[in-house]
Order: C-alpha cells, then structure tokens, then sequence
C-alpha cells in the first residue's frame, strides 16, 4: 500500500508558486532490503530510488513511454505508472497509465490528484481524507518558507487517522486485510513488521528549482528516521 498527492501547475501566476507539489509514501515490509534515493547515472544526473529506471534512461517523452508500457500492460499485475516531463523551455506535461483502467495511457490536466492502490483518483476514503489534508497545505504554499512546507507536508503524510468504514478497501483484499484494517485505511500506515518505510516530499519552483526531501525509517525501526534533501535545477 502506498499512496501519492501531487499538484501541478505549467504556468504559475507568481514567481513564489510551485510548478510541482508531491507527497508521496512508501508502504512495504520492514524487513525489504532497500536503498535511499541518490544520484546515479553516467553523470550522476538522475535521483531516484529502486524503480522505473527504464523511463529515466530512455530518450522518450513521458506520454510515448507510457504509450508503449501500455501495449504490454496486460502482462503483468495491477500497476500504476505517472511520468512527467518537466522542462522550462517546452512547458511541463505530466501522464498517467494504470493497467487495471483505461487501455491507453492520458494526458493529466494541471490539478490536484491522489493515488493508492488502486487507479488514479479512486475515492477511497484514506485518499479523499489524505487529499483534503494536502490541499489545505499546498493552499499556503506560496505564504511559507521552504522548511515550514516541507514539514507540513510531511505531517500530512504521517497522520495515522483510521478512514473507516470503507468498503472499497475491504473488499480488495478481504483475507488479509481484515486483522490490519484500522491501520491500512490512514495515510499512514503502521503495523508490527509493514507499513510507511519513506516519505518523499518532490518541490518544483517557478524557475525550475527542485527540492526532493526523503525521510526513511532506520533499522526496521518506526521510531527511528533519517532524513535527506537535494536540491538542483531542472534541466532545459
């Protein structure tokens, strides 16, 4: 289980907007080896985590890529899939694919969206809850420092308010999720050995200036967490 809030906005009125606000968690099993986001490549241009290292390296525009993942979708279990292309030059175009929808990928108007295990903007109760929480911070955003947002962000991202009773999450998974549900339905999630392993905060300011902030729990342990920010320019 993870879940994803995101807005856009190509062309921000203010010099002080974000292009890109996204919250994101991470939801798996303590014990899953993994690694923090870094910078890696030929030229240690591209950060990222584990996944999606084919768009990364490839020279497609994010609709043509999702284009063609799309033509083998039916290959694989249910996944969801948001690639952007972010250029100041040529206007920022974000896409979306889910294999469990719509055959052909789309073209994302500039909005507000949220994303859990299921296709995008599925109105789970955790999602609509969590989504609301993160519209009244990106509402502030542009009256507050950095920092302050970050945090606040964060704070979304970690709420551990139980969304019940939502059948639609019962009904997905019946057989495991019954003994976890009152910690599965928050944005949040917490159990004994699974739950939220990282929050990932993505920032793009108008000029291109992106600050991507990643706080991972420490040694399988939920009261421990590190945190790490980078910041760069998007490339033209």
């Amino acid at each position: 289980m993870c879940i994803i809030f995101f807005k856009f906005d190509p062309r921000p009125a203010s010099k002080n907007a974000y292009r890109l606000i996204l919250a994101a968690n991470r939801d798996e099993s303590y014990h899953r080896p993994s690694k923090l986001a870094d910078f890696w490549g030929n030229n240690n241009e591209i950060l990222s985590g584990e996944l999606v290292t084919n768009f990364l390296t490839t020279d497609m525009d994010s609709l043509s890529y999702l284009k063609k993942v799309s033509q083998e979708g039916h290959l694989y279990n249910g996944f969801n899939l948001i690639a952007a292309d972010l250029s100041t030059a040529k206007g920022d175009v974000v896409c979306y694919y889910g294999n469990r929808g719509d055959p052909k990928p789309i073209v994302l108007t500039p909005g507000t969206y949220g994303l859990s295990n299921a296709l995008l903007e599925t109105p789970w109760r955790k999602l609509c809850f969590g989504k609301q929480l993160f519209l009244e911070v990106v509402e502030q955003s542009q009256a507050l420092p950095k920092d302050a947002l970050v945090a606040q962000l964060l704070d979304v991202l970690n709420n551990e308010e139980a969304q019940l009773p939502d059948p639609a999450i019962e009904d997905q998974g019946q057989e495991y999720i019954q003994p976890i549900l009152s910690k599965y339905a928050a944005v949040c999630v917490r159990c004994p050995d699974y739950g939220t392993r990282t929050n990932t905060i993505i920032l793009v300011d108008a000029n291109g200036q992106v600050t991507f902030t990643e706080r991972s729990m420490l040694d399988k342990d939920p009261s421990r967490w590190e945190t790490n920010t980078h910041e760069f320019m998007l490339q033209s």
